[in-house]
């Protein structure tokens, strides 16, 4: 029997929730020793294990700061893609969501697992005393899901108008970064759907110029030995393939460092490429949760992808034969 092809897909910041605590108990049988060793790493700077954290009421204080919830989202993806059956499955391809990305050059043997857990916690870190702006998300679709270009003129207008930045291009959303200042003034210009636009709390202008001086520190703090070319195909922000024979480290290096830290991050970009290249079986979302499934499912009708056009069908072809795997959701999860 074949193996089935299938491109893993990384969650970024927000996706551990009050919904996901306690991963580690349900989950994280396969991971016990790389859970352990980022506890061990965590107590010997005199902080709360992740194990710790996972096992406590959640609260959005504690586990939504970046200096928390980056690591605590790494582990949990982590748990996930070790339990992948590599019996049934064939990952051809890894790609993130913004920190993802992170997650992804580890789970792709760019970085080790170990340097992977002090790169975001290190990246994570950065800002734990005093944020560098903000993000906001706000929706460019219509309720079918297909895009709506009219909204998304009026957003980019604005947006330039307020003097910030398309953050994350994130499917039928988009992230938007920018002083706080910028950002309210923002919320009363778009017009209101539901519960957007939403300013995302604990979160910094993440893929903007305002983070110039996190790209400079990272340089500083980051070695640049721990970059190797990948065993498996990574996919950045850009929609750019990092091939395993002629990716060269140092320019991923770059990439993580600067170019990903102060520019747009186009997730929208990476899961179209994705589909295209390598033409997979099955798309597999990694946990915490499962945020991304809305997101990749909009990504999927704008690419017209298995015929797909509508959100009902969509809906109708995951209830058949699900094309999106999410760990965060058990039914699927039980599937590999």
């Amino acid at each position: 029997m074949s193996k089935k092809r299938i491109v893993v897909i990384c969650p970024g910041r927000g996706s551990y929730t009050r919904e996901t605590n306690n991963y580690f108990k349900q989950f994280g049988k396969l991971a016990k020793k790389e859970i352990k060793w980022m506890d061990e790493q965590r107590e010997g700077k005199g902080r709360l294990s992740l194990t710790k954290l996972d096992s406590q009421n959640f609260r959005a204080r504690t586990h939504m700061i970046g200096e928390n919830a980056s690591t605590l989202i790494y582990a949990c993806s982590l748990i996930d893609f070790l339990s992948i059956d590599k019996n049934k499955y064939e990952v051809v391809s890894i790609l993130g969501n913004s920190m993802g990305w992170y997650t992804a050059l580890a789970l792709s043997q760019t970085i080790s697992i170990e340097n992977g857990f002090d790169l975001i916690d290190t990246m994570g870190s950065m800002m734990k005393d005093d944020l560098i702006g903000a993000q906001m998300i706000y929706p460019i679709t219509k309720e079918n899901w297909q895009k709506d270009q009219k909204t998304l003129e009026v957003v980019l207008s604005e947006v330039h108008q307020a003097g910030a930045h398309i953050s994350i291009e994130l499917g039928g959303y988009v992230v938007i970064g920018g002083e706080r200042s910028a950002l309210q003034k923002l919320s009363k210009k778009l017009p209101v759907k539901e519960k957007y636009p939403l300013i995302i709390p604990y979160h910094a202008a993440f893929h903007t110029p305002l983070l110039e001086s996190i790209s400079k520190s990272a340089f500083k703090m980051i070695d640049s030995s721990i970059f190797k070319k990948p065993s498996i195909p990574l996919i950045d922000g850009r929609g750019k393939i990092w091939s395993p024979y002629s990716s060269d480290p140092i320019d991923i290096m770059e990439y993580t460092l600067n170019h990903q830290v102060q520019n747009t991050f186009d997730f929208t970009s990476s899961v179209a490429v994705a589909l295209k290249e390598y033409s997979p079986d099955k798309v597999l979302l990694l946990g915490p949760g499962n945020s991304l499934g809305g997101p990749v499912g909009q990504i999927l009708i704008e690419n017209k992808w298995l015929g797909l056009e509508s959100k009902e069908d969509f809906s109708n072809y995951q209830k058949v034969d699900p094309f999106v795997l999410s760990m965060g959701i058990i039914d699927q999860r039980k599937m590999l």
